[in-house]
């Protein structure tokens, strides 16, 4: 027997003793706060434990590697075309990667890719600490790991259906987005106290240590074939068919159209150096930045660990319609207010009510797409959450130097709210879907 479950099963002994205030107390606590039914399920829960070190790992990564790009070439231009260069590995190899998702044993293409990716993390380690100095070895180092991933994002995001109930998957899928958010806000912090104190280089080795813990729990899975519906190869024709799938779904398409107009319209971090540097320069430009890029990861983290208020709910595209508003206006709140702390406040609203559109936007992928066309779905999604912020990045810094930066801001927020309930409005699919 699993301890796990004989851990719950004396729990649940031990409450039945408790007085019923204590006990109406802890199921009160437990509405509000994380919604951790999927870890009662062993391979959930080593699915999930895989996570936990990885997103540190990766955000150690995210962080050595523009830096030493800078230290050799003393030019953030260099930085950028490095994002750029990884950019479209990551869309190619997602699309791909979706549909060999579909077609193999997923917890064997984790299995190649979670280990790809360690060996990647390995050879950044080895160039660095040789002192090599070449950016062409860094960005070719950087458009494998981002292909990896690519390949591994669907497979791992698919399984979960395979894993867990139709009504838990709010709440496996907020478990995971929490765990990255985290890693968002933690990883970057540690990085840059370990630089000075243990090297560069050494942030590449922790990174792949951290991965062969993932493999270890990734082997510890179930074998996860495809159905009897799958069928064919995992070549361009399988990832038409994934388009053509989404285009007769509208609920998959226009749970992508959400993402992409509150992305696209409302994602203002391409300003927040400008801001630092001008509104609130006078709350020092450092802390000004540093607060700004946390706000939104922060809020996402406090969204997971309340997900107990809102993971239960069956209307999930309603609640995706809400969320998306709700992120409209708190992003229409930062381009208005002259304070930093309310500027904070705002973005960690914006991450509250992002977290809640990426619980259910995921859950909606999951459950009404069959399991065939899971992996092409994901690669999709994987796609859009990469690509949608990048162009924000370049509608933004253009408005802004064309309008001010306040007034791009709440601009776009007000966009967001106005392309949604225009959304909402002419089509009901995504507002009635529920499960």
């Amino acid at each position: 027997m699993d301890t796990s479950e004989s851990t719950t099963g004396s729990g649940t002994a031990s409450e039945s003793e408790a007085p019923d205030g204590d006990r109406s107390v802890r199921a009160g606590w437990r509405r509000w706060a994380m919604d951790t039914r999927p870890l009662r399920r062993p391979a959930f829960r080593r699915l999930w434990s895989s996570t936990i070190v990885t997103p540190v790992g990766s955000q150690l990564t995210a962080v050595a590697v523009p830096k030493q790009i800078y230290d050799i070439t003393d030019s953030s231009a260099w930085v950028g075309y490095a994002s750029l260069a990884g950019l479209l590995p990551l869309a190619v190899f997602a699309l791909w990667g979706g549909a060999i998702a579909d077609r193999m044993d997923r917890r064997k293409l984790l299995l190649l890719t979670n280990a790809g990716l360690a060996v990647t993390s390995v050879l950044f380690w080895v160039q660095a600490l040789v002192g090599l100095d070449s950016v062409l070895v860094l960005i070719v180092l950087l458009a494998l790991q981002q292909a990896f991933f690519g390949l591994n994002s669907p497979a791992r995001s698919a399984s979960i259906a395979r894993l867990v109930p139709p009504e838990e998957l709010p709440a496996a899928n907020a478990l995971g987005s929490t765990v990255m958010q985290t890693g968002l806000v933690a990883g970057p912090l540690l990085a840059g106290t370990l630089i000075p104190v243990i090297g560069l280089s050494a942030l590449y080795l922790i990174d792949a240590l951290a991965l062969c813990v993932t493999v270890w729990a990734v082997f510890r899975l179930p074998a996860l074939p495809p159905t009897a519906a799958a069928v064919g190869r995992a070549g361009w024709q399988a990832i038409a068919e994934g388009f053509r799938y989404i285009a007769l779904h509208k609920v998959l398409l226009l749970s992508f159209v959400a993402d992409i107009i509150a992305m696209v319209f409302g994602m203002p971090r391409a300003l927040f150096p400008q801001l630092a540097a001008q509104t609130y320069a006078s709350y020092g430009e450092g802390l000004a930045l540093g607060l700004l890029f946390a706000a939104i990861p922060i809020g996402a983290v406090l969204g997971g660990l309340l997900s107990g208020t809102f993971s239960r709910a069956r209307r999930h595209g309603l609640m995706v319609i809400a969320a998306v508003i709700a992120w409209g206006a708190a992003i229409t709140g930062l381009g208005l207010t002259s304070s930093l702390w309310v500027a904070v406040a705002f973005l960690a609203a914006a991450g509250v009510a992002d977290m809640v559109s990426m619980v259910f936007r995921g859950a909606i992928l999951l459950s009404a797409a069959t399991d065939e066309m899971r992996g092409r779905m994901q690669g999709v999604f994987t796609v859009v959450v990469a690509g949608g912020p990048r162009l924000a990045d370049v509608l933004h810094g253009t408005a802004g130097s064309a309008l001010g930066t306040r007034t791009a801001i709440a601009g776009g927020g007000l966009l967001v709210i106005a392309a949604t309930l225009v959304l909402a409005m002419v089509t009901p699919a995504l507002r009635e879907y529920r499960i």
